[in-house]
């Protein structure tokens, strides 16, 4: 699946990167609604010409040339240069770039931390016709909307989904459990089988625990947006969230020491724990921490995450691509960027590095239909919600991941968790006049 080193990218500070390409720019986002939308011109199917300069962080990226070679060889007259950057640099040097008036024509963003480029000061809007926004899990296309204009096209996808120890489970007599109240039970049942913990939770305590505990809000009915655009998060939803959470630490199941994220698959491998609530991209992975071909066909299991009293939504994550204002060939961009959008190419790319297809259809290819074990992140992919398309999104996640952690350490109640995450979210705004 694809490489969890793209994690590093969003291991970003408020203090750093993620304080906003608006800063940089001295603009507003919302007042140009209309140039962008009047400036969305259709693309032509002629072919490309030019160059376009690429610029992605390293990873899914890493085998784009070799899949775009088709679309090379019926675009003669056109040069594509792909720039890999290090994941933990990119968005950096990107808002560094903008901020200088010397970015790529094209570049890869992350929906679910991409909101501070949402603007049309910084992007171009998505010309009219160019994809069918139908084709594509909705809240993949909607993480790139600002004011209905879109600014992103989506790439590859992943949410997460409950991943476990089928052999432990057959030995326990249990299923995946299917509501919040049947995963404590369902967790103990594993270790009872064996495992030391039921849950393998990620203890980073960062912008991705928030992720999970806004995820869990959710889940819960809740909001972190109002219909106006205010920050609604000390809410019963929010400390039922973070309450869920903490329950499997409280109960033993999960260990707020460990494993880290780099320990998990060799955790789940050796019976340290039994489950983790993660990407699909740990799929390819256990065969190799178990050092054994057919290991994870033979002892894993997937499921749909656990409802909460509302539902069992999750989050869509993935990679995206924006032309930046800027660019000196945005025809040709965009037309790569319809190619890289066909559902051939996206099962190319699938093929080529894992990264799972942003296009619906192209999950019926028998290349990935055939995985038995991604049916459960193909069924979550369809109950996903975007997060907030407002610049500050990243500084909030991160507040939640500290306030979860308390939580979670029984050193703060949930309720008060949720007033400071709300505190803290009011005195950060949203970045919008």
């Amino acid at each position: 699946m694809s490489n969890p080193s793209r994690r590093g990218v969003l291991r970003l500070t408020a203090g750093t990167a993620l304080l906003g390409a608006l800063a940089l720019t001295g603009c507003g986002r919302g007042d140009e609604t209309s140039t962008a939308k009047a400036a969305a011109k259709p693309i032509g199917t002629d072919p490309a010409t030019g160059t376009v300069k690429v610029w992605a962080p390293q990873g899914d990226a890493g085998v784009l040339d070799k899949v775009i070679k088709p679309f090379k060889a019926a675009n003669p007259d056109v040069t594509v240069k792909i720039t890999l950057i290090p994941n933990g640099e990119y968005y950096t040097k990107l808002q560094s770039a903008i901020a200088a008036g010397k970015g790529p024509d094209l570049a890869q963003f992350f929906p679910e931390a991409q909101s501070q480029f949402l603007d049309p000061s910084i992007l171009q809007p998505v010309p009219d016709g160019l994809v069918d926004k139908a084709d594509f899990f909705g809240s993949l296309w909607d993480a790139g909307v600002v004011k209905d204009v879109a600014y992103t096209v989506p790439w590859y996808a992943y949410t997460y989904a409950l991943v476990y120890r089928a052999d432990l489970a057959k030995k326990a007599g249990v299923k995946a459990p299917a509501t919040w109240d049947e995963t404590v039970p369902f967790l103990k049942a594993l270790q009872g089988a064996g495992a030391k913990r039921g849950l393998g939770a990620d203890i980073g305590w960062d912008s991705f625990n928030g992720q999970d505990v806004a995820m869990y809000a959710w889940q819960a009915g809740g909001s972190l947006l109002s219909s106006d655009g205010k920050w609604t998060l000390d809410t019963p939803a929010m400390a039922d969230a973070l309450r869920y959470n903490a329950s499997f630490f409280t109960s033993g199941t999960a260990d707020t020491s460990g494993p880290t994220f780099l320990d998990a698959q060799p955790y789940f491998v050796s019976g340290k724990t039994a489950s983790m609530i993660t990407g699909p991209w740990v799929i390819g992975q256990l065969d190799g921490a178990a050092k054994k071909d057919g290991w994870t066909a033979a002892n894993v299991a997937t499921a749909p995450l656990p409802a909460g009293a509302s539902s069992d939504v999750s989050f869509s994550g993935g990679g995206t691509w924006g032309v930046l204002a800027t660019s000196g060939n945005a025809d040709a961009s965009w037309k790569l960027v319809r190619y890289v959008s066909k559902p051939s190419t996206q099962v190319a790319q699938y093929k080529a590095y894992s990264s799972l297809p942003a296009v619906v259809s192209a999950w019926d290819d028998s290349a990935i239909k055939g995985q038995p074990l991604l049916d459960a992140f193909f069924t979550q992919l369809k109950k996903t919600r975007a997060f907030p398309q407002v610049s500050t999104w990243q500084q909030v996640a991160t507040r939640l991941g500290k306030e979860m952690e308390a939580v979670a350490k029984g050193t703060q109640t949930a309720e008060k968790a949720a007033a400071n995450i709300q505190a803290y979210a009011d005195s950060v705004g949203t970045g919008t006049k």
